[in-house]
């Protein structure tokens, strides 16, 4: 299912300007999400990212517009992956953008797997370096073939994920999700400055849920070899919510029978029940 221009589309076509910059450059960006029963997880956090997205990019967007498309979206199944895209439009040949851009915003919605949330993963590093000097590092663009490869490399190896470390070797995040360690006095991630993008459960994560729990958190630099000292690692992103990591390489970890991880899910779960308003069964697989 579909949305364009204020409407439902069955099927999986949409008419498509061939001289689009996000097809034909990648100038555009994007924002997945979760829905149950009608109502999109964390709403407002991802109408706020998708838009600030844009604005980095410097074309304008109807936030209201993005509303529309999420709610539509969210209310044609009942446990819903979102995905929201934005592109600046078509445009003439070349990188310049065109002065006047015209926008161009759609959206897709498919039934999620209940299946992933809080399911564990096993993680492997990447060669591949996440570019931390590049402003589209911290942007959900439509430029994701690092992550496509180094997904692809994971999965012959028989893991689950890649982890990718910045240009300077330090940690900076999985393929498609944020990466947290555990420690006995805090839980680290890195900063938007190491190469990171900013996710809306990280975010939860960050300036909610762990401050509610007494849980102390921290973003700083994360060397890969403080992951050897770690006691746990998850990785969050809106499909998932929270993974814990139970392997990364050929180390171990024991992440899902972690306390501290436990208490985690725990919450971000409830978090999850109380934004969408739903019991919390709705998120059983």
């Amino acid at each position: 299912m579909l949305w364009s221009d204020g409407r439902l589309v069955e099927g999986g076509t949409l008419p498509f300007a061939m001289g689009d910059r996000g097809l034909l450059l990648g100038d555009g960006v994007f924002d997945t999400a979760l829905a149950l029963q009608g109502r999109v997880a964390f709403e407002a956090a991802h109408v706020d990212r998708l838009a600030a997205a844009a604005a980095a990019l410097g074309f304008p967007v109807d936030r209201a517009r993005i509303v529309e498309a999420m709610q539509a979206l969210a209310g044609a199944v009942p446990l819903a992956a979102i995905r929201t895209t934005l592109t600046r439009g078509p445009g003439p040949r070349g990188l310049a953008p065109p002065t006047e851009p015209t926008p161009f915003l759609f959206g897709s919605v498919a039934p999620a797997r209940a299946g992933l949330f809080f399911a564990p993963l096993r993680l492997t590093l990447t060669p591949i370096a996440r570019n931390e000097t590049s402003p589209a590092a911290r942007l959900k663009t439509l430029g994701y073939l690092d992550a496509v490869l180094a997904a692809r490399a994971a999965q012959a190896q028989g893991f689950d994920e890649a982890l990718f470390l910045n240009t300077k070797g330090g940690v900076a995040c999985a393929g498609t999700g944020n990466v947290f360690a555990v420690f006995p006095d805090a839980i680290v991630t890195p900063p938007s400055e190491e190469g990171v993008l900013p996710g809306i459960v990280r975010a939860e994560i960050l300036t909610k849920i762990a401050p509610a729990l007494g849980l102390a958190v921290t973003e700083r630099p994360l060397p890969p070899s403080e992951l050897e000292a770690a006691e746990a690692l998850f990785v969050t992103n809106s499909l998932r919510l929270l993974a814990p990591v139970t392997a990364l390489g050929a180390r171990a970890y024991d992440s899902a029978g972690h306390a501290t991880v436990r208490r985690l899910c725990a919450a971000l779960r409830a978090a999850v029940v109380e934004s969408c308003g739903v019991e919390p069964e709705a998120l059983d697989p």
